[in-house]
């Protein structure tokens, strides 16, 4: 097995990019970041991998912009696995493809039950691709040798999978599905700005009161602030955990809140004084947090039957509908179209409940073509199917 060797220098980078760019066909492309270990999302390698130019392992904290690199490969194809998962952190750096072939979602359009890679290379290709090092803290300098085989394996099939794939795709009549799909994900909002990210707190909706929310708020601001200025994950500083019961225990004192048990994470008592400032901001502010956020989020379904019964009745029939489609198409129910988007369509439907209006409505939140082709008609159909048999339940008795 060839010895790999990461890029760091800009002179090797310039030298990597004539390379790749006189290379054949698409070009493989992967990312490994430090989620779990640090604050930022930004890659930590970046592999490509190119037939007839080989395969590049990059530093991006060393190297720093891939412009060039973009410049040279920005119109051809490039094959990722997962490719939402990686194109943030590749456009930080400069490389935004015009062009892409998501293996991942490719396989989950043919209807595969599982579509992480080493189990699809291993269907596809017979290979097996061991995956240990998926998890691992790429921030670590030097990267150990072991490592880079494994970041190298993990582009170098790439091209192979996608020709397998793509080959599939045709036979399945699902090419023009996936196309759809590849360039949809290009325009996709992978980073949508949250007005109140301090709500995505795990076990938040079991806390009980504005003020315990409050407390619950400033702890999160405290915590991320201080995860953003050293670079380290938030939850390695003191876990969600933590947090949504220091919020619910309200304690008095700073000798309470380290007398906390389920107060733990490393950094849970090293930085007391900074968690016990945000608990009593919590508890004075006057900026009181609503106890739903803001937006336009809608209540969770099990909720709708109380809240909206006309809702629930249209979307318990068109999820049952979709499901008669998706299992028909071999494609996964969340795939033909996003729960969100059935579920907005549902609470809130057209004034007239025909395939067309359907179809404007599924297209405005965003659904492709496709989906509102396959979809459209099958909605309508079980939504006014819900309203007739609402209507029959609510005549009097002869």
């Amino acid at each position: 097995m060839a010895e790999y060797t990461v890029i760091e220098t800009r002179a090797d980078y310039l030298a990597a990019v004539e390379r790749i760019a006189a290379g054949t066909g698409p070009i493989a492309v992967d990312a490994e970041r430090a989620s779990g270990f640090r604050y930022s999302q930004r890659a930590y390698l970046i592999q490509v991998f190119r037939r007839e130019a080989g395969t590049f392992l990059f530093d991006p904290p060393a190297v720093g912009r891939f412009d060039e690199l973009n410049e040279a490969i920005h119109d051809d194809e490039w094959v990722l696995h997962a490719a939402t998962q990686d194109l943030t952190c590749l456009r930080e750096v400069g490389l935004d493809p015009s062009i892409v072939f998501d293996t991942e979602l490719a396989a989950r359009l043919l209807g595969m039950p599982r579509v992480g890679l080493g189990t699809v290379v291993e269907e596809l290709l017979g290979i097996h691709l061991a995956k240990e090092h998926s998890a691992a803290d790429w921030s670590t300098r030097p990267l150990p040798q072991p490592w880079l085989d494994y970041a190298a394996l993990d582009v170098q099939l790439l091209p192979d999978l996608r020709d397998a794939i793509a080959a599939l795709l045709d036979e399945a009549g699902k090419t023009d599905i996936a196309h759809q799909e590849f360039a949809d994900e290009l325009v996709r909002d992978l980073v949508p700005v949250r007005s109140e990210p301090w709500r995505r707190l795990s076990g938040i909706h079991s806390i009980r009161g504005v003020r315990n929310l409050a407390v619950a708020r400033e702890l999160w601001q405290a915590r991320d602030a201080l995860a953003r200025e050293i670079d380290t994950a938030p939850g390695r500083l003191v876990p969600d955990a933590s947090l949504t019961a220091a919020a619910k225990a309200m304690p008095e004192s700073k000798r309470a809140l380290a007398a906390m048990r389920e107060f733990t994470g490393r950094a849970s008592r090293t930085e007391i004084d900074r968690w016990w400032a945000a608990i009593e901001t919590g508890r004075t502010t006057d900026d009181l947090p609503v106890l739903r956020g803001n937006g336009d989020t809608l209540p969770p379904p099990r909720a709708w039957s109380d809240r909206n019964p006309d809702a629930d009745a249209r979307l318990k029939a068109a999820r049952t509908a979709l499901t008669a489609v998706s299992e028909e198409r071999s494609i996964p129910l969340e795939n033909l179209l996003t729960p969100d988007t059935l579920r907005r369509v549902a609470w809130t439907p057209p004034a007239e409940i025909t395939p067309e209006s359907v179809a404007e409505a599924l297209a405005a939140h965003g659904a492709r073509p496709w989906q509102v082709a396959a979809t459209s008609q099958v909605i309508a159909q079980a939504f006014v199917e819900s309203s007739q048999s609402a209507d029959e339940g609510s005549e009097p008795a002869s």
